[in-house]
């Protein structure tokens, strides 16, 4: 059962080589294309978002060429000056996106009264660092890794986030008719990843099954106009 203290699914990660990749895998699989979203200039990133059902979206990221241009001119200490997030400077991840965009991660909320940055202090071995992040007029802080890494779980763990203003991405969103119908996932290391999910009070966001084949892998069954489609 829910409790008081459940976390909330925030949204989907879809990651790119490219944003218009990953707006075009998304759209050929949804049937609707994510609409502009923004950059992210302490991350090098950039992304492109769609409404789901209920308060949650699918966000498109890629690395923002833009700010890898300002990077070759500045040197090193041009933005960002560390790992981006998403593992997207890890070789390994650079190259999985050669092959194609796919969902790679998700992010779970905080929802107030409990501080996000407060409770990772009490548990700095189970939770990430928390930044503060900023795009337009939004902020909102949340989990990263000091290696960019997807921390614990290869994606199947969420990224936690709690926004600081108090209109979420969501709201701003067209109405797309998308609700997501089931998150699922796989690992080989299933049953430690669910103790984990059970302590941050994530388990009842998503189906998680061992992974008899060693891989790591995110599925999201979501409800179109034209019937359920599957991300992956």
């Amino acid at each position: 059962m829910k409790t008081a203290s459940a976390l909330e699914l925030d949204h989907l990660v879809v990651a790119a080589r490219t944003l218009e990749e990953g707006v075009s895998f998304v759209a050929d699989t949804l049937g609707v294309e994510p609409v502009a979203g923004g950059k992210h200039a302490a991350m090098g990133t950039h992304n492109r978002l769609l409404g789901l059902w209920g308060g949650a979206y699918l966000e498109v990221i890629a690395i923002d060429p833009d700010a890898e241009r300002e990077r070759e001119r500045g040197g090193e200490s041009a933005p960002p000056s560390r790992p981006r997030w998403f593992a997207l400077d890890d070789p390994a991840m650079r190259a999985r996106l050669e092959l194609g965009p796919y969902l790679a991660h998700w992010a779970a909320r905080v929802a107030r009264p409990k501080d996000l940055a407060r409770w990772q202090g009490q548990y700095p071995a189970r939770i990430p660092p928390v930044m503060p992040m900023a795009r337009g007029d939004l902020t909102w802080r949340l989990t990263v890794p000091a290696d960019g890494s997807f921390g614990a779980g290869d994606g199947i763990v969420p990224t936690l986030i709690q926004w600081d203003t108090p209109a979420h991405p969501s709201a701003r969103l067209p109405e797309t008719g998308l609700a997501l119908k089931t998150l699922k996932g796989r690992h080989p290391r299933a049953d430690e990843l669910r103790a984990q999910l059970g302590w941050l009070g994530a388990a009842h966001l998503i189906e998680l099954e061992n992974a008899a084949d060693g891989a790591a892998a995110l599925t999201a069954e979501i409800e179109t106009p034209a019937g359920v489609r599957t991300l992956a």
